[in-house]
């Protein structure tokens, strides 16, 4: 809800300077590693916190420049499509891991249970990330009005349900580093919202496949 509106008025000034869709993805991977470096190397504190937080939401809206420096030049690349989804794919796996390393080196609690959260929080998010690519490229194969049609619209209260499992809500939630086991009951609750979400997709994904196998 502010991601988008907020990237296209920097994807204008990126197009009037030359920036590249691909610049703009070489700039969002750069900010993000830049957040995580943060997160695996500097004790917790609110400075580190509010700095992970800053980077990470940098990297999120370069990361939707890109696609609107690409329609503002008349439509993407499929080779600039495959980048994005790359970056996409290694900044989901390579901030949990940084989450597991930052509670390995500073523990918020006693033993070390506390590392189970990011590793399955990992493969939460790799398995959603893996649905959301996926489903819609089975929607086109299969000819999905929704797949085609830009003219059809989510419900107007999906995107306020789905808020906690939002990537821009989740890089603000770092400004509690400066708090560990505040910080370490945030990112649980998260993966928890995110678990159930999952969860439900699922359940509605395989619904819909199945329908269309059935329509062959």
């Amino acid at each position: 809800m502010v991601n988008r509106p907020l990237a296209r008025q920097v994807a204008a000034w990126g197009h009037m300077i030359g920036l590249s869709p691909n610049g703009a993805t070489a700039i969002s991977a750069t900010l993000s590693a830049g957040g995580l470096a943060i997160l695996v190397l500097l004790p917790p504190s609110p400075i580190a916190g509010l700095l992970v937080s800053v980077l990470l939401a940098a990297g999120y809206l370069f990361d939707s420049v890109d696609g609107q420096l690409a329609r503002l030049r008349g439509g993407g690349s499929l080779s600039g499509e495959m980048l994005d989804h790359t970056v996409d794919c290694v900044k989901t796996v390579c901030l949990h891991l940084a989450v597991l390393v930052h509670l390995f080196r500073f523990p918020p609690l006693d033993g070390n249970w506390v590392l189970l959260i990011p590793i399955a929080f990992l493969v939460v998010d790799v398995l959603s990330f893996f649905g959301l690519v996926t489903i819609p490229l089975l929607r086109r194969v299969h000819g999905d009005q929704r797949a085609t049609d830009p003219t059809q619209r989510e419900h107007p209260l999906r995107r306020w349900i789905l808020l906690p499992t939002d990537y821009g809500v989740f890089c603000w939630m770092f400004i509690l580093l400066g708090w560990p086991l505040l910080f370490f009951l945030g990112y649980s609750a998260m993966f928890v919202v995110n678990l159930l979400a999952l969860a439900a997709a699922l359940i509605k994904w395989g619904r819909e496949l199945t329908a269309m196998d059935r329509t062959g």
